[in-house]
C-alpha cells in the first residue's frame, strides 16, 4: 500500500507546492526546493543569513549532441552573497562544495560562483510572539503536559505561544 493511498486522498500543501515549484526551479535555475529548504544547514551559521543559492549551471555535454551515453559532469552553483561576506565565502568554497555534494549524495558541484547582491530574509525578522498569560498559558501547559521529549515540548510551546498569542 503506498503512502498516498494510506492517507485517504489527503495531500499536504507542501507536496502540492513542491510539485508545482520544483519543475519551474529545475528548468529555470537547476535547483529544487529541497536544496533551498536545507540551505541554512548546508551554508552553516556563518553564511546562512547572508547567502542564498541562485542557480546551478550544468555543462553541455558533447555526448548530448552526438547521442552517445556519457557520464554526469558536475555543475557550477551560483550563490548570492551580501557585501563583504563574499570574501569570507570565497575562502570557504571548498567546504561549501563538499557540503553540497554530501547533500546530493554525488559530486553535483565542482565550482562555486559568488555574486554580490542583497539577500532578502524577510521571514527571519518576525517579531517574537508576546508571552501568554492567564488562561491561555494554563491551556497551553495542559496541552503539552504529556510530551516526553524536552526539545519537542519546547518547540510545541513556542508554536503554541505563536498561535495562541496572535492578536485578533
Amino acid at each position: 500500500m503506498n503512502n498516498k493511498a494510506s492517507r485517504r486522498g489527503i495531500v499536504q500543501i507542501s507536496e502540492v507546492a513542491n510539485g508545482l515549484i520544483d519543475p519551474v526551479l529545475a528548468k529555470r535555475a537547476g535547483i529544487n526546493t529541497m536544496l533551498l529548504g536545507s540551505w541554512d544547514e548546508i551554508a552553516g551559521t556563518q553564511f546562512s543569513d547572508c547567502t542564498r543559492p541562485e542557480r546551478i549551471s550544468w555543462p553541455r555535454r558533447a555526448s548530448e549532441m552526438t547521442g552517445e551515453g556519457g557520464g554526469h559532469q558536475p555543475g557550477v552553483l551560483t550563490i548570492a552573497c551580501e557585501g563583504a561576506r563574499a570574501l569570507f565565502l570565497s575562502h570557504q568554497q571548498g567546504e561549501i562544495i563538499q557540503r553540497i555534494n554530501g547533500f546530493f549524495g554525488f559530486p553535483a558541484i565542482n565550482q562555486v560562483r559568488i555574486v554580490q547582491k542583497p539577500v532578502s530574509q524577510q521571514s527571519r525578522h518576525r517579531a517574537k510572539p508576546r508571552p501568554l498569560t492567564g488562561e491561555a498559558a494554563r491551556h497551553l501547559d495542559g496541552l503539552v503536559e504529556g510530551i516526553e521529549g524536552d526539545a519537542l515540548k519546547a518547540a510545541l510551546k513556542r508554536l503554541g505561544t505563536a498561535v495562541l498569542g496572535r492578536r485578533r
